[in-house]
């Protein structure tokens, strides 16, 4: 069998996060960093997630990466393409959902998608068009303070027809409760209507797996990570541990943490109540050129014999935003994902080989900074974060996790480990 659902994600850790659904689901994944130079070939997997790094970045820049990334999917012969952004729906007027959206159908030859974000896993739910985090709207989350997506408003079709050329349209809770065939004629409405994008209700796993059937005629997809739990039955695969193995992990143990949610800050301070040794990366002292990379291995050289060790940028919103008044919001944010980077490279020369990274931006700049241009995705960790295999460029294997800032229990950065043993 070959390649039968081509995704192109936005974001790195999203991407990590599509595949560990899909993995779950009996898919065998292979995600890409970036769209490969070369021709794909002898691809074993069923799927194949290509990961951009395009959530933030101008919206024409966005649609010809992804635009690229889809030529080198369909040449590898995928049957139905997924365009994967946040749960959140991180975004900004501008886009870069809708242009991107637009974009692929127009390059497919088709007239009508879905977008469906929800991840009740995580939390995160669609109702009557409105998008919950927990028991909270999104406008009212800690989504509304994202230093580069705030999300203030909840209200997904008003959210995306801001963004888009064509009419954004709803298949609301009722209509999916009923099944595939009610939302099949749904579709046909909207369609009728004129509508090309519609978001869709989902309350439950449950949901989003009744909505699998009546995706299948879609030749484009687009959603959260959830989406992917209903697709890979329409191909008649179901849930498979050999979907999730993965070589035997050894070598030192690190976390790099760049990431500002709240999820990731709560996580950091439970791994430094815990004992884990930690160095905070401070943006004002790289700014001023002092040797923070430098002390962060100098640090890890002294603990990292005896177990995992934790580098973070990570801090409290008041605190991110003061950094961001005196350097600027990307030029703060592309120093911690500079030194993160470097602070990787170091510890890849110590003898890591087993990461947990934090953040999406961080996960970026972390992969690329070490030459990794393929994972293996296997095993979740919490829901949406599964641990990856990727050769490094002298052959050995690394053991990665790229953890979207939002996701993972309190005691994520403790308990990762646990799963490799």
């Amino acid at each position: 069998m070959g390649i039968r659902l081509g995704c192109i994600a936005d974001d790195f850790t999203g991407a990590t996060d599509l595949a560990n659904n899909l993995v779950r689901a009996g898919m065998r994944v292979v995600q890409t960093i970036n769209t490969p130079a070369e021709p794909p070939s002898g691809l074993a997997a069923d799927a194949v997630v290509v990961a951009l790094k395009s959530r933030t970045i101008p919206a024409a820049d966005a649609v010809a990466q992804s635009l690229e990334a889809l030529a080198w999917l369909r040449a590898a012969g995928a049957e139905q393409i997924c365009f994967k952004y946040c749960s959140t729906f991180d975004s900004t007027s501008d886009g870069n959902i809708g242009p991107v959206a637009e974009a692929l159908l127009d390059a497919l030859g088709a007239d009508f998608t879905v977008a469906a974000p929800a991840f009740p896993d995580n939390g995160r739910t669609v109702y009557k068009g409105h998008l919950f985090v927990g028991d909270e709207l999104l406008s009212e989350s800690g989504m509304r303070d994202h230093p580069l997506t705030p999300m203030t408003d909840a209200n997904l079709v008003r959210v995306l027809q801001a963004q888009s050329r064509g009419k954004v349209g709803l298949v609301d809770h009722a209509v999916v409760a009923a099944g595939p065939d009610a939302v099949r004629e749904r579709f046909s409405a909207l369609r009728a209507d004129g509508v090309s994008l519609s978001i869709v209700d989902s309350l439950t796993t449950g949901d989003l797996v009744r909505i699998g059937p009546a995706l299948a005629e879609l030749p484009l997809v687009t959603g959260g990570s959830g989406i992917a739990l209903g697709l890979p039955a329409n191909w008649g695969i179901t849930p498979s541990a050999e979907a999730a193995s993965l070589p035997a992990a050894s070598g030192r143990a690190a976390i790099l943490s760049g990431s500002v949610s709240t999820a990731t800050n709560g996580q950091v301070q439970r791994a430094i109540r815990a004992g884990v040794p930690s160095f905070a990366v401070e943006p004002l002292r790289i700014a001023a050129g002092e040797p923070v990379v430098a002390e962060a291995l100098a640090f890890a050289d002294r603990h990292l014999s005896a177990g995992p060790v934790l580098v973070y940028s990570t801090a409290a919103p008041e605190a991110v935003r003061s950094v961001q008044e005196r350097l600027g919001a990307s030029e703060a944010g592309a120093l911690v994902e500079h030194a993160l980077a470097e602070v990787a490279r170091g510890l890849i020369e110590r003898e890591v080989r087993r990461l947990v990274v934090a953040g999406g931006e961080t996960s970026g700049a972390v992969v690329q900074a070490l030459g990794v241009d393929q994972l293996r995705i296997g095993a979740q960790i919490d829901p949406g974060v599964p641990w990856c295999a990727a050769a490094l460029p002298g052959g050995e294997t690394l053991h990665i996790t790229l953890k979207s800032g939002n996701f993972g229990t309190p005691d994520f950065f403790t308990k990762a480990w646990e799963s490799l043993r």
